[in-house]
């Protein structure tokens, strides 16, 4: 990890640690909602305002609630797992760019071959999720 996120993230496990915040401790995934949401339309404003200065905080912001939901949620998942997960699927949903054969000459094309990919997926998650469930659909 960059030194950056090794200290944010040092500082959410801090945070979070039997020595940590109180209020921090007792928020769950569901608690955080509303400030997310909050986050994430500030960001959108400073992003819509084109105020730079802004826009650094409010991604750093959002940061925080990923490492946070992250952390929240070790049992399940890791950050590490998050990133590497979120980098396989950019690169799936890519095939023009990290290799499949695939070339394409407009953003709409690149979208539209983004939307069949994504379709795809979802298919083969819900027939997985049913599988687990012990249900065939």
């Amino acid at each position: 990890m960059a030194k950056g996120i090794r200290k944010l993230n040092a500082v959410v496990a801090k945070l979070l640690g039997p020595k940590g915040c109180p209020w921090d401790r007792e928020q769950t995934h569901k608690s955080l909602i509303p400030y997310l949401r909050e986050e994430a339309a500030e960001l959108i404003e400073a992003l819509e305002g084109g105020r730079w200065h802004e826009i650094e905080d409010e991604l750093g912001d959002l940061l925080f609630h990923i490492l946070f939901h992250a952390r929240l949620g070790r049992k399940r998942f890791s950050f590490d797992t998050v990133a590497e997960s979120q980098a396989n699927k950019l690169m799936r949903r890519h095939p023009h760019v990290f290799g499949g054969g695939r070339t394409f000459k407009t953003s709409r094309e690149v979208l539209e071959n983004w939307k069949t990919i994504k379709a795809r997926e979802r298919a083969l998650r819900a027939r997985e999720v049913a599988a687990r469930d012990g249900r065939r659909r």
